[in-house]
């Protein structure tokens, strides 16, 4: 598998995402794994190899999205995903998605240090004012370190989500430019 360093940090970079055997075979895992799909909201679909590649293949062909893997610095292990999606140029706003598939590096700060990486890109190379994202409200984890990044809660839509027989609440954050004050991406040349 292939990976290349476009914003690197203290412990992990960000790559561009791909579409390789390998690359497809791990997201089919992750994505046939509760562990994974009951935050993201993934739980009641099937993915298979061939509807993976083909899922990846149409995010790799859409320029407007910035997807990436998360590659654990060390070792180059493919650890998880995120990326800016549902651009709005004019508002000047994205969302953002991410998920920690590898559960050996899941409350490690390997997330945390991937939306760093992935606000200060966003506010600081795309020119974005608003960056949002929804969540689950059971994902206590999720949430705290959304806080933690500088999100702020903005709303929710109750009962929203249904998930192993009940209802859940959807709750809604966001961060602006001047509420993110981050220096983390290690390869700029411009300082």
């Amino acid at each position: 598998m292939q990976h290349f360093k476009k914003l690197i940090g203290d412990n992990i970079y960000l790559s561009p995402k791909g579409i390789s055997d390998e690359e497809t075979e791990q997201f089919t895992e992750w994505m046939n794994d509760f562990q994974v799909t009951d935050y993201i909201g993934r739980s009641g679909q099937i993915t298979t190899l061939s509807g993976e590649k083909e899922w990846l293949e149409n995010s790799a062909k859409n320029t407007d999205n910035r997807n990436f893997n998360i590659i654990e610095l060390s070792n180059n292990k493919l650890i998880g995903t995120i990326g800016l999606e549902d651009f709005k140029w004019i508002e000047r706003s994205a969302v953002l998605g991410i998920f920690i598939g590898d559960k050996d590096y899941r409350n490690n700060g390997y997330g945390t240090e991937a939306i760093k990486l992935l606000l200060e890109y966003g506010f600081k190379y795309l020119n974005l004012h608003s960056i949002r994202l929804n969540l689950i409200d059971i994902n206590e984890r999720a949430h705290r370190c959304y806080l933690k990044c500088g999100f702020k809660d903005t709303g929710r839509n109750r009962e929203a989500i249904f998930l192993n027989g009940k209802y859940y609440d959807k709750l809604h954050m966001d961060i602006l430019e001047n509420e993110f004050d981050g220096d983390y991406i290690r390869n700029k040349n411009i300082k």
